[in-house]
C-alpha cells in the first residue's frame, strides 16, 4: 500500500513538471521558483492552520458527545432506546452543510448570539459527526461476544464498572478502523465551512482562484494539501491501532510461552 501511494505522488509529480513545460498550462502561479510562485503558496497555505484547528476541535467534540449519545442505550431500557435513535437519526438526516448554514444565519436569530464562522462550522460538525460516533460506538459494544457480558456479571460489578473495565476498552479497540475513517470525512467536510468565511484552504483557493484566473493549478494544489492531511490522519490512526494491538498481542504472548 506505502508503494503504491508512494508511485502516485511520484507520478503526480511527473504529470506536473511535464504540464509546467507547456505553455498551456499556468503552473508557475504555484512554483516555488518564481517570486509570485512562492507567495501564492504561502498565500494557500496559510488556510493549513484554520484546516487542522477546525478538525482537531470537531473530532474530539464527536468523540465525547459521540459517547453522550451512546449512553442512554446502555442500560437497555426501550424507550431511553427509541429517544436515542431518534436524535441520531435526526442529526444523520441533515446535510451538514445545511446545518452549518443554519446554525451560521439561523441560531443567532434564535439566541442573539453570532458564534462566528468557526465556532458555527465546528459545532454544526460535531453534532453531525457525533451521531455517527455514537453508532460506532453502538457497534463496538455489540460486536462483543456474550460471554464478556457474562463474566462480568458473574463478578457482580455494577453496569459502570462492567462498561468501563470489560467491554468498552474491547469495544473501542474494535471500533478504532471505523473511527478513523469518521475522522477523514470530517477532516474533509471541514471544507464547507469555507461557505460562511472561514479562511481555511478551500476558502484561500477560491480567493487566489478569483484573482489569478488560474483554477486549474491552484485547486490541483488545494488537492494536493487534503491528500498530505489525509494520509498525516490516516497514519495518525494506523499508530495507534498497531500500539494497540501490540498492546493486546504483549498481553498475550506469557499464556502462550507457558502452553
Amino acid at each position: 500500500m506505502h508503494r503504491i501511494r508512494a508511485g502516485f505522488v511520484i507520478a503526480l509529480c511527473a504529470f506536473l513538471g511535464g504540464c509546467a513545460s507547456s505553455e498551456k498550462w499556468g503552473w508557475y502561479v504555484i512554483s516555488p521558483t518564481t517570486r509570485q510562485g512562492r507567495v501564492n503558496i504561502e498565500f494557500l497555505l496559510s488556510g493549513v492552520g484554520w484546516t487542522i484547528a477546525l478538525t482537531v476541535c470537531c473530532v474530539a467534540l464527536s468523540i465525547v458527545l459521540g459517547f453522550v449519545l451512546f449512553l442512554p442505550r446502555i442500560p437497555g431500557n426501550r424507550w431511553l432506546d427509541a429517544l436515542n435513535r431518534a436524535v441520531v437519526e435526526l442529526l444523520r438526516s441533515i446535510p451538514p452543510l445545511v446545518s452549518i448554514l443554519w446554525v451560521y444565519y439561523g441560531l443567532p436569530v434564535l439566541t442573539g448570539i453570532d458564534l462566528g464562522p468557526f465556532v458555527s462550522g465546528m459545532v454544526a460538525l460535531s453534532l453531525y459527526g457525533a451521531a455517527f460516533m455514537a453508532e460506532i460506538y453502538r457497534g463496538g459494544v455489540q460486536s462483543i461476544e456474550r460471554g464478556q457480558f457474562e463474566a462480568a456479571d458473574s463478578l457482580a460489578l455494577s453496569t459502570f464498572d462492567k462498561m468501563r473495565y470489560v467491554i468498552f476498552p474491547q469495544a473501542l479497540r474494535r471500533s478504532l478502523p471505523a473511527m478513523g475513517n469518521q475522522f477523514v470525512i470530517i477532516l474533509k467536510m471541514s471544507s464547507l465551512v469555507s461557505v460562511i468565511g472561514l479562511t481555511e484552504v478551500v476558502r484561500r483557493a477560491n480567493e487566489l482562484a478569483v484573482t489569478e484566473y488560474r483554477p486549474l493549478e491552484i485547486y490541483t494544489f488545494l488537492v494536493l494539501e487534503y491528500l498530505v492531511l489525509v494520509l498525516l490522519l490516516s497514519a495518525g490512526v494506523r499508530w495507534v491501532e498497531r500500539r494497540l494491538g501490540a498492546d493486546e498481542g504483549g498481553a498475550a504472548s506469557p499464556v502462550g510461552r507457558a502452553e
